[in-house]
């Protein structure tokens, strides 16, 4: 299950000092996954429409892969949650090409939800497609007793950790990273590691699990399921406007 994320050197640093303690226990997570693709009504693609794309779109399409990213870096599992969706463009383009006619839009442009997690921290969450001039500005910040940390996708070279007396951007590539971290750094320090290498990462780990290796981190078919779950009952909260408990 490609949840490329995961590959950022700086997203396995922020898993390494959680795990470590350093962060202390985590009691927030929020952020937000921000895109503008879809933000006017002569946009259209095959995910809007439901038979092709799903009954949910944006929260389907990039919020699970913010909830895949922070469940990974702090091992907290998403227990509960309330969500509410929102369809900014109510009619868009006809995807079949008719000149000048229009299809109503029945998936979401974005979505926002609270949640609560198993282990005592609470979090929220703002997905979008149609927010003008963020073109895919993943963020996450997680909080916790002794510092907090926060990861920027458009910005991947860098780790904002901050306490109490101080802040400081740790650079990918850095010497004193985690084993997990400095593995995943492949390009010399000064040299911009991004995107295209989250991919080239994930695909040698698959080879390596093909080959009977465990890699660290590997995203596997439980974490697509997952998604799915998650999905599930971000579609039932939005319906029944109510807390939905999901699987851990």
């Amino acid at each position: 299950m490609p949840f490329i994320y995961r590959y950022y050197p700086t997203v396995r640093e922020a898993r390494a000092r959680v795990a470590s303690g350093a962060s202390g226990p985590i009691h927030l997570i929020h952020g937000s996954y921000l895109q503008d693709w879809l933000s006017t009504a002569k946009d259209q693609n095959w995910r809007v429409d439901p038979t092709l794309g799903g009954a949910s779109r944006t929260f389907a399409d990039i919020g699970v892969h913010w909830c895949d990213l922070v469940e990974f870096a702090t091992g907290h599992r998403i227990t509960a949650l309330a969500a509410r969706l929102i369809t900014a463009v109510p009619e868009r383009a006809n995807g079949a090409g008719v000149l000048g006619s229009t299809q109503r839009v029945a998936t979401e442009d974005a979505a926002t939800l609270v949640f609560e997690t198993d282990r005592g921290a609470i979090g929220s969450l703002v997905v979008s497609q149609v927010t003008p001039g963020r073109k895919n500005r993943l963020w996450f910040s997680l909080d916790g007793a002794d510092t907090s940390m926060a990861f920027n996708q458009e910005l991947p070279e860098t780790l904002w950790v901050g306490s109490r007396g101080s802040t400081t951007l740790v650079q990918r590539g850095s010497s004193d990273l985690s084993e997990d971290a400095q593995r995943l750094s492949v390009l010399p320090a000064g040299h911009p590691q991004g995107y295209q290498e989250c991919f080239n990462g994930f695909v040698a780990d698959v080879y390596a699990a093909v080959a009977g290796e465990a890699p660290e981190g590997l995203p596997r078919f439980e974490d697509g399921l997952r998604a799915t779950e998650l999905t599930e009952a971000v579609l039932a909260s939005a319906a029944a406007r109510s807390w939905v408990e999901t699987s851990r």
